[in-house]
């Protein structure tokens, strides 16, 4: 990475800060300040970071949460609103105060124009009660606020008030070496006036007063930015780049199969995590895995790309011998249902696999025999003896995820079998305190068996220097990054890879012939042999690490998997595979204040969607603009309904049918002739600025981000036809119908764009406005080309089609009938349920149902069968409680208390159930 910055400039005070507060290790190059370092602007822009990928971020605040990130640091929600602030609010404010004193010599009136800004900081950080801005440390919003600051409160000439509280914080970010540091560096100990050249430079400041001094709460999509400043330079770009017109190349979405990589192509190859065969995906596992992806895939098409997109159904393992025996079926029966179960709701939902798979093929047994006999050969697996827990009433060992016990680390009561949700350690089950056989709820005895391990202690190095590579290179999620260091942090240990099961890859080494393959030894191997069902030559895809960039899409409690157990295997194996470019994790998905639960009725399940009425493009749209990208988030049916009504209705849908209204009624549907004029260039620029942004986040697969940019888009163009009125101009002069005519063909030219932005997310929407416009087949593959260009698509002339509103209004009463119908209830005399063990493709587990098993009572001394079955109600809601308080990020004290009734309920529920309310005596592995 290499950062550009020129001195004097107070955006580089705060960038230079952040990097030496992080340590992340990025050249730094001084510029004057007229360098023109990102190549697209055609003004100067600092700083500016260009990154590995050779792409560049030039907002100084994005550059500040980017290096944070990067060193391991997550930028909170409260971050974001205070970086947010900074931007909108104090920046106005700071701009005119800073242009008053070094160029106007009134120094005595900023202290009038900062009074508002400082006065919110001091009282926030007073109520607070913490000495930074989010906490008791140093987050990237101490940083960019005091750097921001510093030039005006170091400046001891500048009587700005007392401001105690603003004060005492900026004296303790101060006492950081590295931010002085920065200071001295930008204004080389010149104060204020270390600023002049660069505030010469800069536009007179409008007036920042009546601005809103507090952080924003609002989603970040409906934020609206103030008006853009663009240059002479940038406005006759904008032109230059509207009059090329539409390419002749090939259709961005025209595919060849089988899909190989090319020579000077850029080949990418997207796996969505595999999701479990065993039941019905729900919304989260949705948005996490294969719609997230299948977004990716499609813009990535339509950049040119030569891409592949793979996934298919995880069928092997205990989950699914379990189902098959509730429905009175063989394990390949329920695999062969619920794959066709699967198939039919990602078709609904648009998802657009190059080949959809599954795992219980002959590829996957041929090709994961193959890794594992040269890890053996390699001398990368171990014996040894384990103890494990078996169920005597299920007569069975119980695979991790069906154990399911308090954390012997932080305590936390539903830790599974081989991972803390919480603390993110790695556990053995048999470590588990109070330990419950997950099927029938009977606590599990201890036995020994011999398993092969895979000796990842001895591949740790290896694993290190490779994830240095892929993790500065590739764009990994930041909970992608931190989960793999928590793994690494207190070193790797040997990792089981058999299981006593019947239903699974077998074991081809004569002495664990009776032994399968362990899921998540042999489920990321189904990537490959998915592969190898859709192309004999997938070895091209899959051995070809210099030429092919993987990007895996999954939810956050599968990125151990894919970041340290599968990489270790494949470099173990050392056949020269294809490792994990680009993990793109999110956080989980709840549903409403709850948890999605098939067995309660509560929340949406993907078979259950198109049954609502509403389209499947609308559920896409809605599930990408909550995508849990940096934080849980949560289906809301109100707001379903609100973005419905407001994004897509009034603001999207209004726009692109009043474009093509005015040129149907108007014009008879005919594109009119267009002559620009300053504010038509000015519009322009500013699309095509934000497409620029779209292109930068898809890029970085930001995908809820994104969307906020084509809204923005359709914003502007309302507010465009709103101003010019076209209406009102058609019955005027000459010179007004040529306004009007003008106004018309660039508001249905915005509106071809966007359907193009839109085809990743809303792809029938997308491809219903290009069929209103009659638009061109080229301008698919013209638009998001190399960089990005906004071409005038629609010439004068062009004839239209039939133009019809795209987007119908969710009512209130149709709303909370849904709310109503999926909220679920529990009935009195039905035992809990809990989740199911979660598959590669989990995000935020269901609920299912438990065999008949789960209802049996054992009468033994002490039972109480009718307590026991209050009790187990009662540890249900309370669950449910402790994780709605989780997912709401209450008080830590509050969770604590919740959770000490929660063992409290167990433990009666225990002695209702005749057994011991202790833990279990706990014993570890037994070597050989």
């Amino acid at each position: 990475m290499e950062l550009f910055v020129s001195e004097g400039n107070p955006h580089c005070l705060k960038v230079l800060a952040a990097l030496e507060v992080t340590g992340v290790q990025c050249s730094v190059q001084y510029v004057n300040h007229e360098e023109r370092v990102v190549p697209f602007l055609s003004r100067p822009t600092l700083p500016a970071l260009l990154l590995p990928t050779g792409l560049h971020l030039f907002s100084s605040n994005a550059i500040c949460r980017y290096l944070f990130e990067v060193s391991g640091q997550e930028c909170s929600e409260f971050c974001n609103q205070w970086l947010e602030w900074e931007a909108t609010d104090l920046q106005p404010a700071l701009l005119q105060a800073l242009y008053m004193a070094v160029l106007q010599g009134k120094g005595s009136e900023v202290s009038t124009v900062l009074q508002g800004p400082l006065k919110f900081l001091d009282q926030s950080l007073s109520k607070g009660g913490m000495p930074y801005l989010t906490g008791e440390a140093v987050s990237v919003a101490d940083v960019v606020l005091w750097a921001a600051l510093y030039p005006v409160l170091s400046d001891s000439s500048q009587a700005l008030g007392e401001h105690k509280s603003v004060n005492g914080w900026f004296d303790r970010v101060a006492s950081i070496h590295s931010c002085l540091s920065a200071a001295q560096k930008v204004l080389q100990g010149k104060g204020l006036q270390g600023m002049k050249s660069y505030m010469q430079r800069q536009p007179a400041p409008q007036s920042s007063q009546g601005r809103n001094t507090q952080p924003c709460n609002c989603n970040p999509i409906e934020g609206e930015e103030g008006e853009r400043a663009f240059s002479e330079e940038e406005l006759e770009a904008a032109i230059l780049n509207w009059s090329k017109g539409l390419s002749t190349s090939p259709l961005a979405t025209d595919r060849q199969h089988p899909i190989l990589p090319q020579e000077g192509k850029r080949n990418i190859l997207v796996t969505s995590a595999l999701p479990y065969v065993n039941n019905v995906p729900h919304l989260g596992n949705i948005i996490g895995c294969v719609l997230s992806a299948d977004v990716f895939s499609r813009y990535g098409r339509l950049r040119g790309w030569n891409l592949l997109f793979v996934c298919g159904t995880d069928e092997y393992g205990t989950a699914t011998e379990n189902k098959a025996r509730e429905e009175g079926l063989t394990p390949q029966l329920i695999c062969d249902k619920y794959h066709a179960v699967h198939s039919s709701i990602y078709k609904w939902f648009q998802i657009d696999f190059d080949f959809f798979g599954r795992t219980t093929t002959e590829k996957q047994t041929e090709i994961a025999q193959d890794i594992f006999w040269r890890l053996h050969k390699n001398g990368f697996l171990v014996e040894d003896t384990v103890e494990q827990l078996r169920c005597e009433q299920c007569q069975r060992f119980l695979a991790d995820r069906f154990v399911e016990g308090i954390c012997p680390h932080c305590k936390y009561p539903e830790a599974r079998g081989d991972q803390c949700d919480k603390c993110g350690r790695l556990i053995n089950a048999v470590e588990l305190r109070e330990p419950q056989c997950k099927v029938c709820r009977q606590t599990p005895v201890i036995r020994s068996s011999k398993h092969l391990f895979l000796d990842l202690p001895k591949l740790e190095t290896q694993l290190e220097q490779w994830l240095e590579k892929s993790t500065s290179t590739g764009d990994w999620t930041t909970n992608a990054k931190q989960i793999t260091r928590s793994w690494l942090r207190d070193g790797l240990k040997p990792r089981c890879i058999t299981r006593d099961l019947l239903w699974g890859t077998p074991v081809p080494h004569p002495d664990f012939k009776e032994k399968v393959f362990y899921v998540w030894f042999d489920a990321p191997i189904g990537y490959l042999s998915i592969t190898a069902n859709y192309t004999d030559e997938w070895e091209k895809w899959w051995k070809n690490p210099h030429q092919v960039e993987l990007y895996n899409f999954m939810a956050k409690d599968n990125v151990p998997f894919h970041s340290v157990v599968f990489p270790c295997s494949l470099l173990g194996a050392q056949d020269n595979y294809t490792l994990v470019s680009h993990l793109v994790a999110t956080e989980y998905l709840n549903y409403e204040d709850t948890k999605f639960s098939k067995s309660r009725g509560v929340g949406v399940f993907g078979d259950m969607a198109k049954d609502t009425g509403i389209p499947a493009d609308v559920w896409r749209f809605y599930l990408l603009y909550v995508r849990p990208e940096g934080q849980d988030s949560a289906f809301s049916w109100a707001d379903m309904a609100l973005k419905n009504n407001s994004e897509l209705l009034n603001n999207l849908g209004n726009f692109i049918n009043r474009a093509g209204m005015f040129v149907t009624k108007f014009f008879e549907g005919y594109v009119p002739v267009m002559e620009l004029q300053q504010e038509d260039k000015k519009l322009l620029a500013l699309v095509g600025w934000e497409l620029q942004q779209y292109i930068q986040l898809m890029d970085k697969v930001k995908i809820r981000d994104a969307l906020k940019h084509i809204l923005n888009i359709s914003r502007h163009g309302n507010q465009y036809i709103q101003v010019n009125e076209p209406w009102k101009n058609i019955k005027g002069g000459d010179t007004e119908r040529q306004r009007a005519g003008t106004v018309t063909g660039v508001s249905v030219n915005i509106a071809c764009l966007l359907s193009v932005m839109l085809m990743p997310y809303m792809p029938e929407v997308s491809q219903t406005i290009r069929n209103q416009l009659n638009a061109p087949q080229s301008c698919v593959s013209t638009m998001l080309q190399d960089n990005g260009t906004f071409v005038c698509s629609l010439c004068a002339g062009h004839r239209i089609g039939t133009v019809s509103p795209l987007f119908q209004k969710l009512e209130a009463d149709q709303i909370e009938a849904l709310k109503k119908r999926f909220g679920g209830q529990q009935p009195e005399d039905e035992p809990s349920k809990e989740k199911t063990p979660q598959s590669t493709a989990s995000t935020q587990p269901a609920a299912v149902p438990a065999p008949a098993a789960a209802v049996e009572v054992v009468t033994v001394n002490g039972v109480d069968p009718e307590k026991a079955k209050q009790l187990t109600q009662a540890v249900a809601e309370q669950g449910d409680k402790v994780r709605a308080l989780k997912a709401q990020n209450a008080e830590k004290t509050v969770i604590t208390a919740e959770v000490a009734k929660l063992l409290d309920l167990k433990k009666q529920l225990a002695l209702a159930e005749g057994k011991s309310p202790e833990p279990a005596p706990q014993k570890g592995k037994k070597k050989k």
